[in-house]
């Protein structure tokens, strides 16, 4: 066969493939390397193959696919990318990135390898990730429960503690597994020193201040940014009804317990010292109310604060919000060890809904944004909501 029929016959079936005569798997366009080569990378990969099936963006108009091999190296040059990073399991496929830039006569961006990085209590692979939307495990790719970008940025990861993760860590070539408490450890950081504070009650109970005038709204302040003052205060009303946390009271007092009990007094945040005096309660026993008093002098420094939100209609108080608590989506540190599988060691606790908290008015007018700050609907265990 002459050299022009032959390249008229891989024209046409080329053809075939991109009209979707041949099956998925019946056939590929591969490159012609070096079949001599020591490196697999270099004998024959598949540039382009047939799949049958709806793409995200062009829905059925193409049926042929290339291939990563074949692709990422043009997607790089096209995109005038200096240093494609990859892990190190991509070695031996530098060669065939720099041919394939070569034969295209196109620009050649350099490939660098590094050791893959590892976090515990998570999947970082592709693959597993993809399995967790697929079996709706996850809501999805920004699920806060996984460690993707559009995750970590609805979760509100500020990119600066990302960054100083990144800088603390240094580069290797060696597969390493960072603990997570790392990663919440910049990220705790840097929120700290920018995120801006609001009151939230995740589970109230009514607290009257009998001594209190009923009529009377005290303006009470707190700083947005604790470290920073020069960013202003939020200003909330203060009453004789607020709302405490269910956590914040115990029926019975202890010595190595500092909240609210009765008989006990205990300091408001950035208000008073009240004392439990009666407790109310359903008859299933369920707390309805409880009533207590309030020095207005202060008094006594109390052993703790605890937080509150007012009871103030006339100032839209509270505010009523759903709170989503993100807990370790894996029970183990190392999810891949379970004999099961990874899918084995879900943690079935690892999203808890609240859809009756109450937050103070600082919230109100709030919005809704991802990336730089955190969105104030959700926050984990033991970090500021």
């Amino acid at each position: 066969m002459s050299r022009f029929s032959a390249r008229a016959l891989w024209d046409r079936l080329f053809e075939d493939m991109k009209n979707g005569k041949f099956e998925a798997g019946k056939a590929t366009l591969r490159l012609k390397m070096d079949m001599q080569s020591g490196n697999p990378y270099m004998w024959d990969p598949v540039a382009y193959r047939v799949v049958h099936k709806a793409h995200v963006r062009t829905g059925d108009k193409w049926v042929i696919y290339p291939t990563y091999d074949f692709s990422h190296c043009l997607t790089d040059s096209l995109e005038n990318i200096t240093h494609s990073l990859c892990t190190t399991e991509f070695k031996l496929a530098r060669e065939a990135y720099y041919w394939v830039c070569d034969a295209a006569e196109v620009y050649k961006p350099v490939q660098w390898e590094y050791g893959r990085l590892n976090i515990t209590n998570t999947v970082l692979s592709k693959r597993k990730l993809q399995k967790l939307v697929s079996e709706k495990i996850v809501s999805g790719w920004d699920d806060p429960r996984i460690y993707t970008i559009e995750a970590l940025r609805r979760r509100g990861f500020p990119p600066k503690a990302i960054n100083t993760f990144c800088e603390r860590l240094g580069i290797t070539t060696a597969n390493t597994t960072i603990p997570v408490e790392m990663l919440e450890a910049c990220v705790r950081d840097e929120l700290n020193a920018t995120a801006v504070r609001a009151k939230v009650v995740l589970n109230p109970i009514k607290v009257t201040i009998t001594n209190y005038p009923a009529d009377k709204i005290e303006d009470r302040t707190y700083p947005k940014v604790p470290s920073e003052p020069a960013k202003g205060v939020h200003t909330v009303p203060f009453t004789n009804t607020i709302y405490i946390d269910a956590s914040d009271f115990r029926d019975e007092d202890a010595p190595d317990y500092y909240r609210l009990a009765p008989g006990k007094e205990v300091g408001l945040a950035r208000a008073y010292n009240i004392t439990c005096q009666r407790v109310i309660r359903e008859p299933n026993g369920k707390i309805v109310e409880i009533q207590a008093t309030y020095d207005p002098a202060n008094t006594r420094k109390p052993q703790a604060y605890i937080h509150w939100v007012a009871h103030c209609p006339t100032r839209q108080s509270p505010v009523p919000v759903e709170v989503r608590l993100y807990n370790p989506l894996f029970k183990s540190r190392n999810p891949d060890e379970n004999p099961g599988g990874f899918l084995a060691d879900i943690n079935p606790n690892s999203l808890e809904v609240i859809p009756a908290a109450l937050a103070d008015i600082s919230v109100l007018g709030a919005k809704v944004t991802f990336g730089g700050r955190r969105d104030w609907r959700t926050c984990r265990r033991g970090q500021s909501g």
